[in-house]
């Protein structure tokens, strides 16, 4: 029988008001392996953790934000003692390998110490009055009633990015994971509520966090739209993130959007070539591809393109499939059939449409084991050129897309040529090229001598263009986001002082 898993609404684990359901499967052994069940929620469920959270909000924003922090820190703790039984578990849930999952768990283990120090540094200004015994202060406060709707590849590091900041902050939290991995979700917002409960204790309040499963069609429509819910941040694909600030502009929520990529690895003639050959194996098929910073496009220079493709696709052929918690594997499966699905008919159009050269992979990867589950080949097409479909849109798969440049000016203007601006890279060993690139490239993410993947907590993350609307996630940038700045004159003088009217 498998495991029942529930909501957590104002503090309950509950089932979802109209008692529907749905299966959670393991990507790689789908027949076999079934995670969980899990609720399929409704509207009804919405409103009533929007409703928990509001009344939450007035007496979470008045716990003092070191206190806050120190929740958080001790969420770390949990998260880090529990390190490899989540890995195991996100593997089982979503594909990757398990050294993969172990860093997504890192990455939430950072964030929450970082977002723990965050407490005692939530700093405001104070500013010289031009008038004379008057005080000019400015301070953070609480937005109130956040909702968030994360993705499936990383459904550690991604919700505890936007979460934890927004609770240090003093804001609370209605959130709503991938339908594809509601059980790391699940295990997240259980770890968070029992720090609460003992670092709170009897003043542990309800309605902080809630999580609510179930379709973004119902359950993400319902949170976006609902009057209460005052902020959203959402990860995703950019077709829903645009839907998401049509309906919450119109009614002027804070909105911070992470949308696709399609991001590029330069590698100059003069490169450390097996430096740019792991980084670009890693960069385009680790999480089998499935990152908004994964390395789609590779950009070549004409003088080493023949060679460097030569012992790219030797490597690529070398890749191990496999459960991703099984020893040796390199590369897991596609988190479903649809997306495997997607990725196929991306091949299709790069050898039917594009009629670019396949050198290796565009097949479903079916023998033995890997008929259980969503596999695909490792995936390189050659000889792409700039406008091709394969080289513009997100597939979001083992797919890499090889192009020849002529020079290093030639280089960034393929790169910039897409609608997309997250993660970008340059191997070089000319330091002026390096700061050109820097310079000219269109990303919110350039790595020098790096692949196009591997954030840090402490670091901005997000992009340009049609990757997002601006605001960032991580490192230090994000508590704007999750705050208002309120401004306080304090006049000591005894009498109306009018600012400028009476000081010029």
């Amino acid at each position: 029988m498998a495991e029942l898993f529930k909501n957590l609404i104002n503090g309950e684990w509950k089932d979802s008001a109209g008692g529907r359901t749905f299966e959670n499967r393991n990507p790689a052994k789908w027949e076999d392996d079934i995670i969980g069940i899990f609720p399929s929620s409704d509207e009804d469920d919405v409103k009533e953790a929007v409703a928990a959270a509001k009344a939450a909000f007035d007496k979470w924003r008045l716990v003092p934000a070191p206190k806050r922090g120190d929740i958080l820190k001790v969420v770390g703790d949990m998260m880090l003692e529990r390190k490899d039984e989540i890995a195991f578990e996100m593997t089982r849930e979503m594909g990757k390998v398990f050294a993969e999952t172990k860093g997504d768990v890192q990455e939430g283990i950072d964030t929450a110490y970082y977002a723990a120090s965050e407490g005692r540094r939530l700093f405001g200004y104070n500013a010289p009055s031009e008038l004379p015994n008057k005080m000019n202060l400015s301070f953070r406060v609480p937005i109130g009633v956040g909702g968030f709707i994360t993705p499936w590849n990383f459904p550690m590091a991604i919700p505890t990015w936007k979460m934890f900041p927004a609770l240090v902050c003093g804001n609370t939290c209605v959130f709503k994971p991938a339908e594809l991995t509601p059980k790391t979700a699940t295990t997240l917002v259980e770890i968070i509520d029992i720090a609460m409960r003992e670092v709170l204790g009897k003043d542990y309040i309800p309605g902080v966090i809630n999580i609510v499963h179930g379709k973004g069609s119902i359950v993400g429509e319902a949170i976006i739209s609902h009057k209460d819910v005052d902020l959203i941040s959402f990860t995703g694909s950019t077709k829903v993130g645009k839907r998401i600030n049509e309906v919450a502009g119109g009614e002027l929520k804070r909105v911070s959007l992470e949308l696709g990529g399609k991001n590029a690895q330069i590698v100059m003639n003069d490169a450390d070539q097996e430096l740019a050959l792991e980084a670009v194996l890693w960069g385009a098929f680790g999480t089998t591809g499935q990152r908004c910073t994964a390395t789609s496009r590779l950009i070549l220079h004409k003088d080493i393109y023949d060679e460097f493709l030569i012992k790219l696709t030797d490597r690529a052929k070398k890749l191990k499939l496999g459960y991703g918690n099984d020893k040796g594997i390199d590369v897991g499966p596609c988190v479903s059939e649809s997306q495997r699905e997607t990725v196929n008919s991306y091949v299709k159009i790069g050898k039917e449409e594009d009629k670019a050269r396949l050198v290796t992979g565009g097949e479903i990867a079916t023998e033995g084991n890997l008929s259980k589950g969503w596999f695909y080949q490792p995936t390189i097409f050659a000889d792409v050129k700039p406008g091709m479909r394969i080289e513009q849109e997100e597939i979001f798969g083992p797919v890499l897309s090889v192009i020849k440049c002529e020079n290093l000016d030639d280089a960034i203007r393929i790169l910039n040529g897409t609608v997309y601006g997250l993660s970008s890279s340059i191997f070089t060993q000319n330091v002026n090229d390096a700061f050109k690139a820097v310079r000219d490239i269109k990303a919110g993410i350039t790595y020098v001598n790096g692949a196009t993947i591997g954030a840090e907590a402490h670091m901005p993350f997000g992009g340009v263009k049609q990757t997002g609307n601006g605001h960032r996630e991580g490192g230090w940038t994000v508590y704007d986001f999750y705050t208002e700045w309120k401004a306080v004159y304090i006049d000591y003088s005894g009498k109306l002082q009018r600012a400028q009217i009476d000081n010029y």
